[in-house]
C-alpha cells in the first residue's frame, strides 16, 4: 500500500455507518462519539459526543471537529504494522484527538495493541508490558463497526532510548532492604521519584519529596538538597491556613508546586508494587486536611503491568470523588525526555495531563 495520507484516513472514518454511534476503547469511558459529517478528500470531519449515562443527549451537543492539519499530523507518523502512541503524537494539542483515536480503530485495518517496552533497572534491562497503542494493519482487516484488537506478544518497544544518566544514585536505606529484590524495588523507585523531580524543574516547578526519601542521593547530593526540592512543606503558600495539611502530605512521594508554591499542579504516589491502597489513603488524609485543594490532581504512578490492580483498589468507594489519575512508568520515562528538548509555546501542565490515565 502507498503511504498513508489525510485522505487515507478521512476515507476510513467516512467508510463507517453514521447513523449509529462509536464507543471510545477504555470501556470505563461512557461517552459516545457520532460522525456527523466527512468532507473529503483530506477533511474536516464533523462529530459530536456526548454521555448517555449523564442524560446528555446529541441534540444539545454542538459540533466538534477533526481537522485536515490533525490528519496529517497523524498519518506522517504511521507506518504500517508499527505500533504508535496518539497522545505522544499530538502531545497537548487537539482536545478530538483521543476521538480520532477511537474512529480509527473502528475501521478495518485499524487496531489497538498494547506493545513492550525495555525497563533498565541497574544493569537489569527487562521487556514489561506496556501501554495502548494505535497499529495500522493494511494486510489484515477486521470487521468493521467494532474495534479490533491487536495481539503483538513479540513486539518491543525500542526506538525510544530509555538509557537515563541517573548517576551516582544512592539508596541511605539500602541496609533496610531484606533482598536484592527489594533493593531493585527501592531503586526504582527512587529513579522514578527523581524523574519526577527534574520533569517538575522543567516545566518551571518545584516538588516536595517525602520526609523519608530527603537523604537518598542523586548525583553527589541529597535530595532535599537539590534546587527544585521544597524544603519546608509548611511553609508553602498553597498550604497556609491549613495546619494539618502539611503533616498529612509530608509521607507523599512527590507534590508539585508552582513557582510561586501557590498551586499544587499534582499530587503523585509511587508504588512499584500491587499494594496501592496505603499511597491512596496518604492522598485522601492530605485532601481531606485541605478540602480547598479537592479539585487537585492525584495520580498513581506505577509501573504498566500493574495497571488493571491500581483501578481496582483506586475505584473503591472510600476514593470516590478524588478524581484518580493513573500515570505508567513507561510515561513517566517519555516525559522525561520530552522535557529535554526544552519545549516551547504549551501549556506545560495540559501536556503533563496527556500522560494521564482517568481512573475513577
Amino acid at each position: 500500500m502507498d503511504k498513508v495520507t489525510a485522505t487515507t484516513l478521512a476515507k476510513a472514518i467516512d467508510s463507517l455507518d453514521k447513523k449509529i454511534t462509536y464507543d471510545y476503547p477504555n470501556p470505563r469511558t461512557k461517552t459516545k462519539i457520532k460522525i456527523v459529517n466527512v468532507k473529503l478528500p483530506e477533511g474536516p470531519i464533523s462529530i459530536k459526543r456526548c454521555d448517555p449515562d449523564k442524560g446528555e443527549s446529541f441534540d444539545d451537543k454542538v459540533e466538534q471537529t477533526i481537522s485536515p492539519k490533525m490528519l496529517w499530523r497523524l498519518a506522517n507518523t504511521i507506518k504500517p504494522n508499527h505500533p504508535i502512541n496518539i497522545d505522544r503524537v499530538f502531545g497537548a494539542s487537539y482536545n478530538t484527538r483521543s476521538a480520532l483515536e477511537a474512529l480509527l480503530l473502528h475501521t478495518e485495518r485499524f487496531y489497538s495493541c498494547y506493545p513492550g517496552r525495555l525497563e533498565r533497572t541497574g544493569e537489569v534491562t527487562e521487556v514489561k508490558n506496556g501501554h495502548k497503542h494505535l497499529i495500522f494493519c493494511p494486510d489484515d482487516p477486521h470487521p468493521k463497526g467494532v474495534i479490533g484488537l491487536k495481539e503483538v506478544n513479540n513486539m518491543v518497544i525500542s526506538d525510544i532510548e530509555r538509557e537515563f544518566m541517573i548517576d551516582s544514585l544512592q539508596l541511605n536505606h539500602q541496609e533496610q532492604a531484606k533482598s536484592k529484590a527489594e533493593l531493585n524495588i527501592q531503586r526504582r523507585h527512587a529513579q522514578i521519584q527523581v524523574l519526577l523531580i527534574k520533569c517538575a524543574e522543567a516545566m518551571g516547578l518545584k516538588s516536595w519529596v517525602a520526609k523519608n526519601d530527603h537523604s537518598i542521593e542523586y548525583n553527589g547530593k541529597k535530595l532535599i538538597e537539590l534546587d527544585p526540592v521544597i524544603k519546608q512543606l509548611s511553609e508553602t503558600s498553597a498550604l497556609q491556613g491549613y495546619d494539618r495539611a502539611a503533616p498529612a502530605g509530608e509521607l507523599i512521594d512527590i507534590i508539585w508546586f508552582d513557582e510561586e508554591g501557590k498551586k499544587i499542579p499534582a499530587i503523585i504516589e509511587i508504588e512499584h508494587s500491587t499494594g496501592v491502597t496505603s499511597g491512596l489513603t496518604r492522598m485522601k488524609s492530605f485532601k481531606d486536611e485541605a478540602p480547598e485543594l479537592a479539585h487537585m490532581t492525584y495520580i498513581i504512578a506505577a509501573p504498566d503491568e500493574i495497571r488493571t490492580q491500581v483501578f481496582q483498589k483506586a475505584s473503591k468507594p472510600q476514593f470516590e470523588g478524588m478524581n484518580i489519575k493513573f500515570l505508567p512508568y513507561s510515561a513517566v520515562e517519555d516525559l522525561y525526555l520530552l522535557c529535554q528538548r526544552k519545549l516551547r509555546g504549551i501549556d506545560n501542565i495540559r501536556f503533563f495531563h496527556t500522560f494521564l490515565e482517568d481512573v475513577n
